[in-house]
């Protein structure tokens, strides 16, 4: 007989990402829903997939402010008047999602390509050689 966990990777994962990630976490009935993505560093860019399965590219944006790359989704209820249903049960996601990765200020929006297809977004963040000036370390007074 399995034991489960109080530590179990759902519970770790969902302490990690609202600890650490600046993207609001979602939830529905069935549990968190957030997009799933992985990350890839090539020479010369950063290429990105996120999960969105059954969202239509018409639905998903993405825009570029102040260095952060933000991906929108949205999928509607179907309407059960116009389609003569009764929905019995839902446990696919329903609404707008949200995610947002920094990506530099001196990336430029024209220089990052995105593709969606067979539900899966990729983009491409080109690397920008990026060279801030060294602050000088000063003394904080502590009271």
């Amino acid at each position: 007989m399995l034991v489960p966990s109080l530590f179990n990777d759902h519970f770790v994962n969902d302490f990690f990402e609202s600890a650490f990630d600046r993207t609001p976490s979602l939830f529905h009935a069935s549990g968190s829903t957030q997009m799933a993505s992985d990350i890839k560093e090539f020479k010369d860019h950063y290429e990105m997939s996120l999960e969105l399965p059954g969202f239509e590219k018409e639905n998903v944006t993405a825009s570029l402010k102040d260095g952060y790359l933000t991906i929108d989704a949205s999928r509607k209820e179907e309407s059960s008047e116009e389609n003569s249903f009764t929905l019995i049960r839902r446990e696919r996601f329903v609404g707008q999602l949200e995610r947002t990765f920094y990506v530099g200020e001196d990336v430029k929006q024209e220089d990052i390509k995105a593709k969606f297809e067979n539900g899966v977004l990729t983009v491409q963040v080109p690397k920008v050689d990026y060279n801030p000036e060294l602050e000088t370390a000063r003394s904080i007074a502590i009271e």
